[in-house]
C-alpha cells in the first residue's frame, strides 16, 4: 500500500463505515462453508475498520477466535471501539502488511480478506496464508475483479475510474497467481450481484470523501473535472436522479491449504 493510499484510510477511518456498503451474503457464504467446525481460528487480513467482522461475530458466535489484521492504526483503532460496543471481545489487533504475517506455522484455520486484495502484494500474501493455515485450512479471497470494476456505476459513468484502477485482476490472473503456491489448492469460485438504489447526492458524496481509494489515483483538478462529468452523466442516463439504480458485482474465491508431507 502506498503511503498516499494509508494516509487516505487514516482520514477517513472514522467514517468509513458511513461511506461504504457492507453486504451480508459474503459472511453467510463462509458461515456455511465452515459450519463443520467446533472452534475457529482465524485471521481476517486487511479487516479495516471491522465491518465485516462484527457480522463474522454474529454469524459465527463464540466458536470463531479471529485476528484482525491491518496496515493502519486508524482502522485498527475503529475496529477496536465497534467490536467493544458490539461486546466482542474475543479478538486481537495485529498492525501489519499482508506480504508479512506475525502468525505461527500451520496455526489458523481460517484465512479471510474481504475487499483487500488489491492492497496487497498477492503472492506474497498467497505464500503467507499457506503458511499459517493449517492442513486442509480454507482461504477465501472476497474481491472485484477488473471486468467487474469496469461494469459497476464507477466503471461506466466516472471518467477514468476503470481504466486508472490497475490494481485488480481477473480471475485467469489470481489462478495463475495460486499455481505459483502448490500448497493450496482451488475448490470454487462463486459470483455474488447486488442490485444498488441511491440519490445522486450520495454518490457524489460519496466521491468526494474518496471512498474508494481509486479516486487517490487522480490529482485534485484531474477529481473535480472528472466528478462534474460523472454527474452529469447520472443526470442524462437515470430518468430519476433521487433513484439511481444500478448493480455491482463481486467474486469469492474459496482456498484450501493442501495436507503437508510427512516427514
Amino acid at each position: 500500500m502506498t503511503k498516499r493510499i494509508a494516509s487516505h484510510f487514516s482520514k477517513i477511518a472514522h467514517i468509513y463505515d458511513d461511506l461504504r456498503t457492507t453486504d451480508l451474503e459474503p459472511i453467510l457464504f463462509i458461515k456455511e462453508k465452515l459450519e463443520h467446525l467446533d472452534r475457529i481460528e482465524a485471521a481476517d487480513v486487511g479487516c479495516g475498520g471491522g465491518r465485516y467482522d462484527v457480522r463474522l461475530f454474529e454469524q459465527l458466535g463464540e466458536k470463531l477466535c479471529l485476528t484482525c489484521i491491518d496496515d493502519s492504526e486508524k482502522m485498527l483503532q475503529e475496529l477496536t471501539k465497534k467490536l467493544q460496543k458490539h461486546k466482542i471481545t474475543n479478538y486481537k489487533t495485529v498492525r501489519t502488511q499482508a506480504r508479512v504475517l506475525p502468525l505461527k506455522d500451520n496455526s489458523l484455520d481460517v484465512v479471510i480478506t474481504l475487499n483487500a486484495l488489491h492492497h496487497f502484494i498477492v503472492l506474497d500474501f498467497l505464500g503467507e496464508a499457506s503458511r499459517i493455515l493449517k492442513d486442509e485450512g480454507y482461504l477465501f479471497i472476497y474481491t472485484r475483479l477488473r471486468q467487474q470494476n469496469k461494469e459497476s456505476i464507477w466503471g461506466r459513468f466516472f471518467p477514468q475510474f476503470h481504466e486508472r484502477e490497475k490494481r485488480l485482476y481477473e480471475l485467469d490472473e489470481l489462478k495463475q497467481m495460486l499455481k505459483t503456491v502448490p500448497a493450496l489448492k482451488l475448490k470454487s469460485t462463486d459470483y455474488f450481484k447486488y442490485k444498488r438504489t441511491a440519490k445522486l447526492k450520495t454518490v457524489i458524496t460519496q466521491a468526494r470523501n474518496h471512498h474508494y481509494s481509486t479516486f487517490y489515483l487522480y490529482d485534485q483538478r484531474e477529481f473535480e473535472e472528472a466528478l462534474r462529468r460523472f454527474e452529469a452523466n447520472i443526470i442524462h442516463h437515470f430518468k430519476d436522479p433521487d433513484n439511481i439504480v444500478w448493480n455491482d458485482e463481486n467474486i469469492m474465491l474459496t482456498i484450501r491449504r493442501k495436507v503437508r508431507p510427512q516427514e
